[in-house]
């Protein structure tokens, strides 16, 4: 292996993984303004979420895999399975962390972490193609990821992490592009099966965040018709950004 490529890739995953940090806005709002923007927040979120699983990593992943829509579909069933196992040990554990958080929030961090391991993966066997198309890739990863990780820290607050925690929680997830790096580097561009399931299963993770549990928190949050539009305008603005990225 090329050590230029294992140093741009790496360098280009640390940066990534910096972007985490942009909820650091957050500190320096107050609590009531903050609680009065979070579920437009949250409605962005959504909008990216969905953008990004139906309109981007789908039909990625059908370019090379025929089974990508069953794949989808495991993504989507191993979260509801995991939001399940997190409620009964809400109900089963008397710790008052597990208690304070939503089962929600948890979801969106392991789908947080599959992203951006496949992330990883993609700059790393884009940088064994060619310097010049890693760095492309990156680029793309980093404009992408602003919009995504703005509202995945908005989700872990609405959730009921502490500011800080959120903070800190988005960027250990981000760590895991490392991993997805090295392991790109390591399996270089051969096992496209395994990038596509993961892709795929990527996708269902954010269909199933995004439509079975933050979209249900919106209707139970709001009812006035003036809150409500603007949450659906923040929905179409984060579909619309990730779309055109």
């Amino acid at each position: 292996m090329n050590n230029i490529v294992v140093i741009y890739s790496l360098i280009s995953v640390i940066i990534i993984s910096l972007i985490s940090f942009v909820g650091a806005f957050a500190f320096f709002i107050k609590e009531n303004t903050l609680k009065r923007i979070i579920m437009y927040m949250v409605s962005f979120s959504i909008g990216t979420m969905l953008s990004a699983g139906f309109l981007h990593l789908i039909p990625e992943a059908m370019e090379t895999e025929p089974n990508t829509l069953f794949y989808v579909v495991v993504g989507f069933l191993f979260s509801f399975i995991l939001e399940k196992f997190i409620k009964w040990r809400h109900c089963h554990n008397p710790n008052h962390f597990y208690k304070e958080v939503h089962p929600f929030a948890y979801i969106n961090l392991v789908g947080d972490m599959v992203h951006n391991f496949i992330d990883g993966i993609v700059i790393a066997a884009s940088y064994i193609i060619s310097i010049p198309l890693g760095i492309a890739t990156t680029l793309a990863v980093m404009i992408h990821e602003i919009p995504q990780e703005i509202g995945d820290f908005a989700v872990l607050i609405h959730g009921g992490f502490s500011r800080k925690k959120a903070l800190l929680l988005n960027f250990f997830t981000a760590l895991t592009a490392v991993v997805g790096v090295v392991l790109g580097l390591y399996i270089g561009s051969s096992n496209t099966w395994l990038v596509s399931f993961l892709i795929a299963f990527a996708a269902g993770n954010f269909i199933y965040i995004a439509a079975s549990d933050l979209i249900p928190e919106l209707h139970k949050e709001e009812t006035k018709l003036k809150n409500s539009l603007l949450q659906l305008l923040f929905i179409v603005l984060g579909i619309l950004i990730i779309a055109l990225l």
